[in-house]
């Protein structure tokens, strides 16, 4: 009997995309990794290292080199790529015109390859790129999709866990919008074990809290990260595996992602951070959330944010 041998690409190897295969391969979600980089010595250090550890991992994984014409066996393609060095302005945007740039070369190299997987893209400005990804690969709608605020909402549960005592996995609450300064918290939708925050707000001081020093400290906790090492690593890592973990086992998890909206939350043809079901098929339906009219208009001003980076974004070569 044989058996799916569960393959994904990782395309960059820097801080995010080194991390990536790691936590890829330690967690034993895949059995095959593919690692390309521009950078020939990095990704040669990066396989060397990642094989070292391959005998204390929980099942055998194999590790090589490809270049973008060899990706077309993939399940996953993992787009990490990016210049973490044109961020010390704190603005994921900053790495615009470099990151456009790239993918406009090499997608059309993978497509060619004959890949017909799943694209899940990390890099920044990660709504942007993730629209210029769908459309040079003409792949179906659900197959590509962005990390989005799948991080900032893990940031927000902590901020949330941390001011109430309750743990992460009983918390529903998520960031939307845009992965970037504009994006809000749904206050509205927030729950403590399927009871609302008003409701608790009334009955404990705990959950009487500055909601705005919250949010902003879930919007700003990556460059707290930043500002310390230079990058972040472990937040998107593990935000990542949790994706390609939906996908191969067709969980139908409800994670935040970067999804194209076609007409949900009255918005059309623009990828933007919101609950979605995960599963075999990639981002397979948006959830839309039952957002008050402030959430709404806030909402609404993250998506007119996109859609100006996106026109920009289309005189990037």
């Amino acid at each position: 009997m044989s058996s799916k041998t569960r393959k994904v690409g990782i395309i960059g190897l820097g801080h995010v995309g080194a991390h990536c295969a790691y936590s890829l391969a330690i967690q034993g979600y895949v059995d095959e990794l593919v690692l390309v980089d521009v950078n020939e010595k990095k990704v040669i250090s990066e396989c060397q290292d990642l094989r070292d550890a391959v005998m204390y991992m929980p099942h055998h994984v194999k590790v090589e080199i490809a270049s973008y014409e060899d990706l077309g066996d993939c399940d996953i393609i993992v787009n990490a790529a990016g210049n973490i060095g044109l961020l010390t302005s704190l603005d994921r945007n900053a790495e615009m015109n470099f990151t456009v740039a790239q993918v406009k070369k090499y997608i059309g190299k993978v497509m060619q390859s004959g890949f017909q997987g799943i694209i899940i893209n990390i890099t920044n400005p990660c709504d942007v790129v993730t629209d210029v990804i769908a459309k040079m690969s003409g792949l179906p709608q659900g197959r590509v999709f962005g990390t989005g605020t799948g991080l900032d909402t893990s940031r927000l549960l902590a901020q949330l866990s941390l001011q109430t005592g309750i743990d992460h996995q009983s918390i529903s609450a998520y960031m939307i919008g845009e992965h970037g300064k504009s994006q809000i918290t749904a206050w509205s939708c927030v729950n403590f074990g399927g009871v609302p925050l008003a409701t608790l707000a009334q009955q404990d001081e705990r959950f009487r809290f500055d909601k705005e020093e919250i949010q902003e400290k879930a919007i700003g906790g990556g460059w707290i990260t930043y500002v310390g090492k230079g990058c972040t690593e472990y937040g998107i890592c593990s935000t990542l595996a949790r994706f390609v973990r939906a996908v191969f086992h067709d969980e139908k998890r409800i994670m935040p992602a970067s999804a194209m909206l076609t007409g949900e939350y009255g918005e059309q043809g623009i990828f933007v951070g919101v609950p979605c079901i995960i599963g075999k098929d990639g981002v397979e339906k948006v959830i839309e959330l039952p957002l008050n009219a402030e959430e709404k208009a806030a909402f609404h001003t993250c998506c007119d944010d996109i859609r100006i980076n996106m026109k920009k974004a289309e005189n990037i070569n």
